[in-house]
This record gives structure tokens, sequence and C-alpha cells, in this order.
């Protein structure tokens, strides 16, 4: 009997995953937890292993397709074994195709941010609401007060496939014969009409580029990143203060232990002492690890770390040292070993990259002196660590010495902090590791 292989659930709010890569063919024989294909959710792309042995017999979702988690996504089998027709069950509703007449849509979507009736919207959500024509005053939220989250969404959408095509909201008008357009957030802002347009021609070049110009299709992992920052930007009142830390004792108690934490399997990196010391500002100064709401500030009881990691050209990535607080040194270390190594290897879970409260991003590995991060919404700030430089440097007493000098940059949000109490946050994590004692 052919075996199904099912869209995993990733997570415990993760709902849905992208097909971004088969790894066998139809025809291939594949070994039981042999990896099989990969699954994007939440920037995170997962290596999903064959439940079984056997020969795979068909791919139901092809690369590129989002469905529900549960969904029969492919089957194994013995060659020329028959399999059941599941009729795409388990997929959310299909995109228009280029070139067809789709109605019109009439639904009036709210851009991300905070909404005067509905609250605060998240990009996701936006674009839902936009993709599948949603009119968000008809779900009721059951994210913290009362916010509309991506899972209301879905089961708004699934309750509608299940209504008789008469009871279901009269969203589409028709339109004229010819005329096609889709209302988005960038061609129409809020308060503006829609205006019409004619069914899309072939792509062509942006302007200004020459004939021989390739247009690269963005990755699902490059949209993502793209959306957050926008968010992120157009949501917080972004400020970045900068100073810069000594790492005389660092750099001393990192050379004398490095042998002694490698005998335990772990590589002791200098991200692991700014953790540290940003952990000892963090509980100087709660405030920092908190999240602006619209009732109040939101102080997070437990620090939970974000740390970014580069993946080349593919993106970044910023996997959750969850309670922090409680590891130490050793522990911090052996947990920025394992999430960045297993981010590189794309095998992360998407809960590993949620629940954030604070992040930090060393873009000095790659020479960068400082930066002005970016904030991971919905975080106050993020901690920007620059490249280790020998320098010369007046110390006590009027003498000029040479001593391992990092900037450190701190962008936070101007609404949950000011001046004073962020350049407090920065002196502390500069005192922690200047007086760093071990």
């Amino acid at each position: 009997m052919a075996t199904k292989v099912i869209m995993p659930q990733l997570g415990e709010s993760v709902v849905e995953g992208t097909v971004t890569r088969w790894l066998k063919e139809e025809g291939e024989t594949v070994e039981e937890f042999e990896s099989l294909l990969e699954v994007n959710t939440d920037k995170v792309d997962s290596e999903i292993p064959s439940p079984a042995a056997g020969t795979l017999l068909k791919i139901v979702v092809p690369e590129g397709e989002t469905v529900k988690a549960g969904t029969v996504i492919a089957w194994i089998g013995e060659p020329g074994e028959s399999i059941p027709d599941e009729g795409g069950a388990g997929r959310l509703p299909a995109a228009e195709k280029p070139g067809e007449t789709q109605p019109v849509p009439s639904v009036a979507v709210p851009a991300p941010g905070r909404d005067q009736d509905l609250g605060f919207i998240s990009p996701v959500v936006a674009r839902l609401a936009q993709e599948y024509q949603v009119d968000l005053s008809q779900i009721k939220g059951t994210g913290q007060g009362g916010r509309i989250t991506k899972k209301d969404v879905l089961a708004y959408l699934e309750q509608r496939e299940k209504q008789p095509e008469s009871e279901q909201p009269a969203i589409w008008e028709t339109p004229g014969e010819g005329d096609l357009f889709r209302p988005t957030e960038l061609m129409f802002p809020a308060g503006q009409p829609a205006v019409e347009a004619k069914p899309p021609a072939a792509p062509q070049p942006p302007v200004g580029t020459s004939t021989g110009s390739r247009l690269i299709p963005h990755t699902k992992i490059r949209k993502n990143i793209a959306e957050h920052m926008v968010f992120s930007k157009r949501t917080a009142a972004h400020v970045t203060t900068v100073m810069e830390a000594d790492l005389k004792q660092v750099v001393a108690h990192r050379e004398a232990n490095k042998a002694v934490f490698a005998r335990d399997g772990v590589n002791l990196t200098y991200t692991a002492y700014f953790a540290t010391a940003t952990i000892a500002a963090l509980k100087a100064y709660p405030q920092v690890n908190s999240s602006w709401s619209e009732e109040g500030l939101l102080l997070h009881s437990e620090i939970n770390l974000g740390i970014a990691v580069s993946l080349g050209e593919e993106g970044l990535i910023v996997p959750v040292i969850r309670r922090a607080d409680g590891l130490s040194l050793l522990g911090l270390a052996r947990a920025i070993n394992d999430l960045a190594s297993r981010a590189r290897a794309h095998r992360l879970l998407p809960d590993e990259v949620k629940g954030g409260t604070f992040s930090i991003t060393n873009h000095g590995i790659s020479g960068s002196l400082f930066a002005t991060p970016i904030i991971n919404q919905p975080q106050c700030g993020i901690l920007g660590v620059g490249a280790i430089q020998k320098r010369a440097v007046v110390v006590e007493g009027d003498a000029i010495a040479v001593r391992p000098m990092v900037y450190l940059s701190f962008t936070f949000d101007h609404r949950i902090l000011d001046g004073a109490l962020a350049d407090g946050f920065l002196a502390k994590v500069v005192e922690t590791l200047q007086n760093w004692s071990g």
C-alpha cells in the first residue's frame, strides 16, 4: 500500500508551508528518513525526511506552492502501484493566473500597521487579506487585545470555502470585457481611488537598465526580509546611539579559555561575550526588554535573545536563544554554535526564530566598523557589533596605548526609550565588556 507524504506542522503556530525544492524526482527511489524535499515557513527552510522507503510515485504539490499542514504532498510506494486522487484538498485558495479574466475586487484592504477600527494589522495578515480579498471587519481576532492573527484569516478562508456559493459574501463585481486590475497597497495608498489597468503585458526590464540586464526573481526569504524591514521602519521611531569599548579584558579571557571550551566541543566566539554583556544590561534596564502597544508597555519576564546569522546570498535569519538570562558564558557559546550551524544548514525549526525580546547583529564579521541596524519587530531595540580593531587610544594618565577596540551601535524605538535611558543601557554593555572578570 502506498505511503502518504504529508506537509508537516513544523511549529505550534505554523499552519502552512511552501514547497521550495523537491530533492527527488518522480520515479526515483528513496530510503526511509532520507531527505525528500525542502519546505519554507517564516524564513526557515527545513529538509523533510521520507516517511518510508520505496519509489516516489507522484508529486502532488509542485515547487513554489503553499499548502496547509496535513496536506498530502506526495506518494511513495512500489513501481506501478495505484494511488488515490486527493483532489487538491488542503491547498490554499489559488491565485489568479496571468491572462485569465478575473472579477474586480471591491473590498478595501487596510495597509499593515495600526488601523483605527481594526487595531494592529501585521504584514502577513494584510497580504492574505489583499490576496484573497478578505473584509477584515468580518473577522473576530483571537490575538492579544483582539488582534487579528494569520490563523484567524486562514480559519475564515476555510469557513468561506465551505459556504454554498449563494451564501458567500458578495465581494466581486464583473469587470468590463478585457479589463483586469488588482489593487495593491503600493499602487493605491489608503484613501486614494483605484485606477483600472489593462491585463499585464509581457515583463519589461526596469527603466534605466540596459538590454543585457537580467532579472533575478526574489526568493521567499528575501521577500519576507524586505516586508519585515519596511514594516519595522514604518512602525517604530528609529534612533541609533554609538559607543566604543576596549576589549582588552575580553580578548585576554578568550585566549586563556579557548582551549578549555574546545575540550567541551564549544567554539568560544566573541559573540558569546557580547551576548553576556547584553543580558547584564537588559537586567539593569528592563525597559529595553519590552514591546510597545497602544494599551501600554509590555515588559517581558524572560530574556529571549535573537542572534542574527548571515546565510550569504540567501539573506539573514535571527534564531532565538530562549531564557538566555539563565545561561553561563559556556551555555551561551554552545547555544550560539548550535543555532548558527543549524541555520546555515537549513535545519532550524520555525519556532526557533520566534519569540525574541531583543536582538544582536554582529556585522563586524564582514569588516563593518559600525552600522544602524533596523529593529526586529516587535522588539524595543537591536545591538550592532562592529569589527574589532587594534587602535591607539588614550588611557589612564594620558598615556597612549594600542588596544582592541569595537564600536557598538544601539538602535532603539524612541516611542519606548529616550536618549538618556538608551545611553545608560549601552554604557552598561560597555562597562561589562571593559571590566570583564570571567
